[in-house]
């Protein structure tokens, strides 16, 4: 199938999204809008904690690293090689200083963990406060027809409603999966959070 049948079977697609979109009225910006953000914030949560697990270095070769004053090798991306980087690039060879260094690094990491969550959560519960003003609004142009036309004039009326139901299911559309994925990458950030945690105890010995 070369390019353009395929282009050619995807209008239809956009053709349909673009009469949805249009069929929500004005609150659909901002419903969109939000979506975006938060998709953009949680894909970039979960390519960031996803390097903090994969090429990652084991806790006592973590610890014979720092032993030894020696980086990580630069294909290591997980949560104990960074803290390990971050640590040795600030050390000064003073043992008290050193380990207030490790725990702020170890803080430090943490924080980074719990980064754009609470914007996540913040944009799924507003999402559906969006939908229900476009409720509102769908239901305040339906009374406005009634009032002009009364009950008669059938397709006035569905614009309205059309516009009530559609902001309301796509604004708990993008609150559902949205409030999910906050649970699932705050579930995974307590996690790491836990094993960094753990990994900066250890390495207080070598220091």
């Amino acid at each position: 199938m070369t390019a353009h049948e395929i282009m050619a079977g995807m209008l239809p697609l956009f053709d349909n999204l673009a009469a949805y979109i249009r069929s929500g009225g004005m609150v659909m910006v901002p419903i969109l809008a939000v979506s975006l953000v938060m998709w953009v914030l949680i894909f970039n949560r979960v390519w960031f904690m996803r390097t903090l697990y994969v090429k990652n270095i084991s806790r006592s070769r973590s610890g014979e690293l720092v032993r030894l004053n020696q980086q990580p090798a630069d294909r290591y991306k997980g949560a104990n090689s960074l803290l390990v980087r971050q640590f040795l690039a600030r050390r000064t060879r003073d043992r008290d200083l050193d380990g207030y260094i490790l725990d702020e690094t170890v803080m430090g990491l943490c924080a980074s963990l719990d980064r754009y969550l609470a914007a996540i959560r913040v944009l799924s519960a507003v999402a559906p406060l969006l939908g229900l003003l476009g409720t509102v609004v769908g239901m305040m142009h339906t009374f406005e027809v009634i009032t002009v036309f009364g009950t008669g004039n059938a397709r006035a009326m569905a614009a309205g409603i059309s516009v009530a139901l559609i902001t309301t299911q796509t604004g708990l559309m993008v609150a559902i999966p949205g409030l999910y994925m906050a649970g699932w990458l705050t579930r995974r950030s307590r996690n790491l959070k836990n094993r960094i945690a753990a990994t900066g105890m250890y390495l207080r010995r070598f220091i």
